[in-house]
């Protein structure tokens, strides 16, 4: 029995962890075994593959490391950079804020570039930077696709041009996180050197993996780089790929096979089919908001999250009230404004393995926890411009056509 019981089930929608689909909770209920004999090793193989194909790369090299996203950082910053080595770095919100903290504790020179919570990446900064720059002592451009706390999905395209014009060699790292398998990725076609996400994010899989793909041009920075890193170190995994046999180290069984269901699930309904699902639900989303009055806490169309859109609230009103009262009442679980935005913003996660019922429902949730503390709400508005949308944009189910 869960910890604190509920009726029904609980209608999770914050950007993560995501709701796990059953054939993923089936394919890991099953026993240890031996990770060195024949089948785990095949198992890995075929795994490997196929993760390239959700970063859109032929020629990046994939690790499955059991960690999370904050150790697929890790990974990233400390195979491909050596202390006091410039990096540029945004901070657009909490989690590019944690990212830029792990990157000064580890020594690198962190050149930040900060915008208003809520605004995305400043590429005029970084483009100003870069044409600066004639003698490349930046070594790599740090950047959050999407950032979680805020709802704001940067521009990569723009990045790699802005690379391109100057004839800049940084490395181009991606966190990816709450972005990859959701939105529009493109590894390859980008220029991305590093990119990076993790399992309990559009996977909707439990936490515990974290996903990391470099391209050549990784690789070749991480024979020089002088970070100090054992676990996450991509030359034991290369070894290992050497031999065969894959593991440096003892990865989660159950996981490995959550992971096979989870990728076929997603190739059955086919990656730009899922990107496209979520542009809907996020669409939708952002129509309700609209339609109960309230703003979004991302402040351009541009920047538009489809995986999550962070609603402002009236000040007269606490956000943290909105995620209490619908976990208490409703079953309902939300995201919390996160420090600048803490009591400003409450989130709602579009992200996984969701259908477009399923949010709808999220979204009468909300619209009755408004009107619990306060807020003036016309019930069923939010709904209606919701349904609306979806009615007329929803396509057959393609594995039912």
């Amino acid at each position: 029995m869960d910890y604190v019981y509920g009726p029904g089930r609980n209608h999770l929608f914050v950007p993560g962890p995501v709701n796990i689909p059953e054939p993923v909770i089936r394919a890991m209920n099953r026993n240890n075994e031996d990770y060195r004999s024949p089948a785990v090793p095949a198992l890995t193989k075929t795994l490997l593959e196929d993760v390239k194909k959700i970063f859109k790369t032929t020629t990046g090299t994939p690790f499955i490391i059991p960690t999370t996203g904050t150790g697929a950082w890790e990974s990233a910053l400390t195979n491909t950079l050596s202390p006091g080595d410039r990096i540029v770095s945004f901070l657009i919100g909490q989690f590019s804020l944690l990212w830029i903290d792990q990157q000064q504790r580890l020594g690198f020179n962190v050149d930040v570039v900060e915008s208003d919570w809520g605004q995305g990446a400043n590429l005029d900064v970084l483009a100003s930077k870069l044409a600066a720059d004639r003698y490349h002592s930046i070594k790599a451009i740090c950047i959050v696709h999407n950032e979680t706390a805020t709802g704001v999905t940067n521009n990569l395209a723009t990045v790699r041009k802005l690379l391109d014009d100057y004839n800049h060699p940084a490395l181009f790292l991606v966190d990816g996180v709450s972005s990859i398998c959701a939105l529009d990725f493109r590894m390859d076609e980008w220029g991305v050197d590093v990119a990076l996400t993790g399992s309990q994010k559009a996977l909707s899989m439990p936490t515990g993996m974290g996903f990391v793909c470099a391209s050549p041009k990784a690789l070749e920075a991480a024979k020089s780089a002088r970070s100090v890193r054992v676990f996450f170190d991509w030359n034991d995994y290369l070894k290992f790929y050497k031999l065969g046999t894959y593991w440096p180290y003892t990865p989660s069984i159950q996981l490995l096979y959550g992971l096979r269901a989870a990728l076929d699930l997603i190739f059955e309904e086919g990656l730009d089919n899922v990107i496209a699902r979520h542009a809907r639900l996020g669409k939708a989303t952002r129509l309700a908001v609209e339609a109960w009055g309230l703003k979004n806490c991302t402040q351009k169309e541009e920047w538009y999250s489809d995986t999550v859109t962070a609603v402002l609230v009236p000040q007269y009103i606490d956000s943290t009230e909105i995620v209490k009262r619908g976990w208490k009442r409703y079953n309902l679980s939300l995201g919390l404004g996160l420090n600048k935005v803490a009591g400003k913003v409450f989130r709602i996660g579009h992200l996984g393995n969701l259908n477009e019922l399923q949010l709808l429902g999220c979204l009468a949730g909300v619209e009755m926890v408004l009107r619990d503390v306060g807020y003036p709400v016309k019930l069923g508005s939010g709904v209606a411009a919701a349904a609306a949308f979806l009615s007329n944009t929803t396509p057959l189910i393609p594995s039912r056509i």
